[in-house]
Formats: structure tokens, sequence, C-alpha cells
């Protein structure tokens, strides 16, 4: 049984409910929105270590280097040179890197994180200001993520980069952005006008 109305005018006063084109559209701000909750979680917890890894760095790197000579036996009968091995020589310039240093790079990560988070908030609730935020700070990173690529290629790369500038180009041309398309007078009519048709053919 259906409710009944809780309110009556004419149907160009009805209330912008999604349907159709506009369900859609929510529903790819909402996958872009988890997307970005995902690098969220994932930067915030690279901030967090590097910045606990700051606090513990001698400790660490004791624990360490005790480590490496109980293994130096074993790696010395098997014909692996310790002291000139690559591997250790990384985690030994790792450890080596100033306390001021890990904290900017855990400052930096923490404010990346950020910004993610405020993307998602904004693309999930389908804000405007959300949209112009989620475009801006996207093509932001795009220049670095191209260096990336020319610099070591990889598929996990490539595909972010792709799905950044596809996210993107679909922010400023279905969202009408930066008035493009006739910018968001146009965006405000075509979604009422969908939605007024959804709902005359549903009266009808």
């Amino acid at each position: 049984m259906l409710e009944q109305p809780k309110a009556a005018g004419p149907a160009v006063d009805a209330p912008v409910v999604p349907r159709g084109k506009a369900l859609r559209s929510l529903l790819i701000m909402r996958l872009l929105a988890v997307e970005r909750i995902f690098r969220f979680l994932l930067v915030g917890a690279m901030a967090y270590a590097v910045w606990k890894f700051s606090n513990s760095q001698r400790a660490l790197s004791d624990l360490f280097e005790t480590d490496l000579t109980l293994f130096k036996p074993v790696a010395t009968h098997w014909g692996y040179d310790l002291d000139h091995s690559s591997i250790v020589d990384t985690v030994r310039k790792t450890f080596n890197y100033k306390h001021s240093t890990l904290t900017v790079v855990a400052a930096l990560l923490a404010a990346y994180a950020l910004i993610e988070l405020i993307e998602a908030i904004g693309l999930w609730l389908a804000k405007r200001w959300g949209e112009y935020f989620a475009v801006v700070a996207t093509a932001a990173f795009i220049p670095i993520e191209v260096h990336e690529i020319i610099t070591k290629q990889s598929a996990f790369k490539i595909g972010t980069f792709a799905l950044n500038v596809l996210a993107v180009l679909y922010l400023l041309l279905a969202k009408r952005l930066f008035g493009l398309r006739g910018g968001k007078a146009a965006a405000e009519r075509e979604l009422h006008s969908a939605s007024l048709l959804e709902i005359e053919a549903g009266g009808g």
C-alpha cells in the first residue's frame, strides 16, 4: 500500500529526488568517495608508520644490527656477504635519516590523507564544493604521477593514473564545473528537468 503524500503543489516545486541519470551519477560519486576513503586509510597508515619509526629510529637500528650479527654466520656459510648487501645498505641509510626529515615526511603524508578524506566526504554527499575540491586536488597530483610512470612504470601506477584522469574528466564535463557546458545553472536545470519528467511520468 502506498503512503499518502506529505505535501501538495505543482510538480515544478517538488524536491529533486535522484532518479535515472541523476541516480547513476550519485552512484559514480559514491564509488569515487569509497576509493578516496581507501586512499585515506592507506596514506594515513603510512603517515603513522613513518611518525612511529621517527620516534623509535635508534632502537630499531640497534635491533637490526643485533639481528644482522646473528645471521652473518649463516649468510657467510651460503656465500652471501651481508656487509656489502644492497638491501642491508638501503636499510642502514633509512636509519640514518634525520628525525626532522622523517617528521616532515609524516606531516606531508598526513596532509595528503586529510585531502583524500575531504574529497571522500564531499563526493559522498554529492556537494558542489566536493566536486571542485576533488578535481583540483586530483589534477594537482597528475604531473607527479606522470613523472613516476616515466621514471618507473608499473601496472598499478598506470591504472591509478588512468582512474584519476577519468575522474577529473567526468567531474569536469558531467558536473559542468568551471562554467563548462553551461556551468552550475545548466547542471541544476538538467537535474530538475529529469526529476520532473520522472514525477510527471509516475503521476500519469
